[in-house]
């Protein structure tokens, strides 16, 4: 199939007009809590894990819900298209709210644990289903704005998450972050919700077919692989055997989840997964080197080190905003983007050497966060136009599996690989710029010039 793409975009209906506005925001909300949950867990967890007595299943906690989005996901991508997004996007939500009850009442570790899962349940159903819901719900001229919006709802609770979760974890209790999502979640469904009134959304596009079952199937082998990765890359040389097994369970089980030819990079829509796993793969496991290394080797505090980082929040933001608006072309966005990363990276990394300036650190991370920024919501937005009418879910799927399971590999190896170089940050950062690299190398392959001023991306 072979699908123009205009770029620069041209200037769309705003996503807050009124025939858009109830909807806009509902889907925004539902995303920003989302991504606030994931962002609050994390700081929320020590004082949960010693409240239950649970540390030996602290890391469950976060693997469960990796684990059951994968799984969620490729479900949620076929029943939107099959049945249309409302559906899935009712159950996610339903099924969200259950899990946050049930860790916010949890009164041991195990149904904590238990909980955690429900919720990747319901955000994997969820998010697959509302970018099937904005190729159908928006015009495309319009999708890179809401998927602009989509990015900026992640990056604010990235910025203010982990403070008000520790406020409520030291002075309230860690319970409300779950409870107190709740709250919110349900009227912004409604919102959304009233925001579909009387608007046509294509309530069945595909035709049912055979092979979900051995999808999931593939899924929850998936899911296992990534968090065998995980374990064992923490377990140094005692996880070897776990380490090997993940990988050797990822190779079968990884290909059936994709599209046909995304690991060797086929021309068009298969290098999307490929591209976007890299990128974000690159940026996560950055991010989890670089505030150990600007506390450990430059004597930084936590918070100042966690300035780093909300700067590259901020350039998260401000990426997705010139993307948004039309300013920056689809393969300037791809691949500048991922080169913005790679160099980002490598600016942060020259701190390592004391006579440099800290403000390389800053000004590194402002690079990594446009560079995600622009390229993040391209990909999306390309997805969807690449796909044929039916087919947004799988696709979309496809994407957000790829995003997924690259970005626990990525985390895993650049750990393995500081660990086993007797904790040498720069040999771990050096093997993320070399993804970001990669990317940029790909980039060409999934969305390529064909004539001055137009961008044609081929799937094949």
């Amino acid at each position: 199939m072979t699908t123009t793409v205009e770029s620069p975009v041209g200037t769309p209906a705003g996503v807050l007009s009124p025939q858009y506005r109830a909807l806009s925001i509902g889907l925004v909300a539902l995303v920003t809590l989302q991504a606030f949950e994931a962002m609050a867990v994390a700081t929320a967890m020590p004082v949960v894990a010693r409240e239950l007595d649970g540390m030996s299943l602290y890391n469950l906690a976060f693997s469960a819900t990796l684990a059951a989005s994968v799984i969620a996901t490729v479900l949620g991508g076929r029943w939107s298209d099959v049945r249309g997004p409302l559906r899935p996007i009712g159950a996610g939500v339903v099924t969200f709210v259950a899990g946050l009850l049930l860790a916010g009442l949890a009164p041991t570790m195990e149904l904590f644990v238990a909980g955690r899962f429900v919720q990747g349940l319901g955000t994997g159903l969820t998010q697959v289903a509302l970018y099937v819901l904005v190729a159908r719900a928006y015009p495309p001229e319009m999708h890179p704005r809401v998927f602009a919006a989509f990015s900026a709802a992640w990056v604010v609770p990235s910025m203010i998450g982990p403070a008000i979760a520790g406020f409520i974890a030291e002075s309230l209790d860690w319970r409300w972050i779950f409870l107190g999502v709740t709250v919110i979640v349900v009227p912004s469904a409604l919102l959304l919700w009233r925001g579909m009134s009387g608007r046509a959304v294509h309530e069945a596009v595909a035709a049912p077919a055979p092979g979900l079952g051995r999808k999931l199937v593939y899924a929850t082998l998936t899911a296992v692989a990534a968090a065998l990765i995980q374990y064992g890359s923490a377990l140094k040389l005692a996880g070897l055997p776990l380490l090997a097994a993940g990988i050797v369970l990822l190779a079968v089980s990884l290909p059936k989840l994709l599209l046909p030819g995304s690991l060797r990079a086929a021309r068009g829509l298969p290098t999307g997964p490929l591209l976007r796993g890299l990128a974000f793969g690159s940026y996560t496991a950055a991010e989890v080197l670089i505030p150990l290394m600007l506390k450990y080797e430059r004597g930084l505090s936590v918070t100042a080190a966690g300035i780093v980082l909300t700067i590259g929040a901020l350039g998260w933001s401000t990426g997705s905003w010139l993307k948004g608006r039309g300013l920056i072309g689809n393969m300037a966005a791809l691949r500048g983007g991922a080169l913005l990363i790679a160099a980002g990276i490598s600016l942060v990394t020259l701190v390592l050497i004391d006579p440099l300036p800290l403000v390389l650190a800053h000004v590194g991370m402002a690079a990594v966060g446009l560079g995600i920024g622009v390229l993040h919501p391209t990909v999306s937005v390309l997805v969807l136009e690449m796909s044929k009418e039916g087919e947004e879910g799988n696709n979309s799927a496809a994407v957000g599996v790829g995003e997924s399971v690259f970005t626990v590999v990525a985390v895993a190896v650049s750990g393995a690989l500081f660990t086993a170089a007797a904790q040498n940050y720069a040999v771990g950062l050096v093997f993320t710029i070399g993804l970001a690299l990669l990317g940029a190398v790909l980039a060409p392959r999934f969305v390529h010039p064909r004539a001055a001023g137009t961008m044609e991306g081929t799937a094949s």
